[in-house]
């Protein structure tokens, strides 16, 4: 099927900048950094604040609400993960952040920005998944 994950997807870089959000992943979990400092939500997660440049955070968990921002149909990526053609979309979550996510459970071609999307997540393979974002009912344009 067309934006399902191929055989020998990338695996994604895991760091210790990184690791909480990929552990929340694992839980079904898509969490947001919060600056301890001056409470600033960030996206992708960074070791510090881009505002106050503090290098304390916690997390607030996304509602899972979004909507397409902006999007890209991949007709020939240059690393075939998924099978083409498929939606790459950034979406802006309803916390404010955006994220680049593959747009699924929609046709490429369906998709339209300022659509409303929900989180769902997508297995890979035995040992992770992929969090992604479907279409809501009547919001395939």
């Amino acid at each position: 099927a067309r934006g399902t994950a191929a055989s020998g997807s990338p695996r994604p870089v895991i760091n210790r900048d990184n690791a909480g959000f990929w552990e929340g992943v694992a839980r079904h979990r898509l969490l947001i950094q919060r600056c301890a400092g001056c409470r600033t939500l960030r996206f992708p997660w960074l070791p510090g604040c881009s505002r106050c440049g503090s290098p304390e955070w916690d997390t607030v968990e996304a509602s899972g609400a979004g909507t397409v921002f902006s999007y890209v149909v991949l007709h020939h990526p240059p690393f075939p993960a998924f099978d083409p053609p498929y939606a790459v979309g950034l979406i802006e979550l309803a916390e404010g952040v955006r994220m680049v996510s593959n747009i699924v459970g929609v046709p490429y071609d369906q998709v339209r920005i300022g659509m409303p999307v929900r989180l769902a997540f997508q297995r890979v393979d035995e040992e992770y998944e992929l969090p992604v974002f479907r279409a809501t009912p009547g919001g395939e344009g």
